[in-house]
């Protein structure tokens, strides 16, 4: 299982990271880094390199956008966006907060409602997506969420629907705060298995 988490120049941390961390305790799961370039640096200031370039998301299982300050010039920039094939009939495809924007300029959303944040809502809609208020909606193999923390929704997301809830509930209450894991996972589950 090949998994993409799109990082651009001026990515959010929590984006990024905690969706990798979560998906990679899954075993024999191959989950990546992808970048358009070997190095790219946060929102605030952690520069990273890449584990696998932007071409890695066009033959992965699953690819995760996730957003940063840079988004909407990302989503103006052909160069970028020419180096993405992604494909919903064969990928699970989702994206968190301002990379829902870049799901939009791709074509990947077909006129179905997404969610987003605060922050990016005015884009999104200016791109023609309806925008729920709500932090997590699915539709087959696409998905949105918005809010830094939804990131571990798409996460359960993506365990669920390429493993088990089985294993989703035994990845969540590992990473799940001391005391809080029924409540954890409960809550993560009835945020996406509706849309499973």
């Amino acid at each position: 299982m090949n998994i993409a988490i799109l990082t651009f120049e001026g990515f959010n941390e929590l984006d990024s990271f905690i969706a990798s961390s979560i998906l990679n305790k899954v075993q024999d799961w191959n989950v990546k880094i992808t970048c358009p370039s070997e190095k790219v640096t946060s929102m605030n200031g952690v520069t990273i390199d890449a584990q696998a370039p932007l071409e890695f998301a066009n033959t992965a299982d699953v690819v995760l956008i996730g957003s940063g300050i840079y988004t909407r010039d990302i989503a103006q920039d052909e160069t970028i966006l020419s180096r993405l094939t992604l494909d919903s009939t064969k990928q699970l495809i989702g994206a968190q907060c301002s990379g829902t924007l870049l799901m939009a300029k791709l074509g990947l959303l077909n006129n179905l409602p997404a969610c987003t944040d605060l922050i990016s809502k005015p884009w999104v809609i200016e791109a023609g997506v309806e925008i729920l208020e709500q932090p997590f909606i699915a539709n087959g193999n696409i998905a949105t969420s918005g809010g830094c923390m939804s990131s571990e929704y798409l996460a359960t997301w993506v365990m669920v629907k390429k493993s088990s809830t089985n294993v989703a509930k035994s990845i969540l209450a590992y990473v799940a705060p001391v005391g809080e894991g029924e409540q954890h996972i409960s809550q993560c589950l009835s945020a996406v298995e509706p849309y499973c």
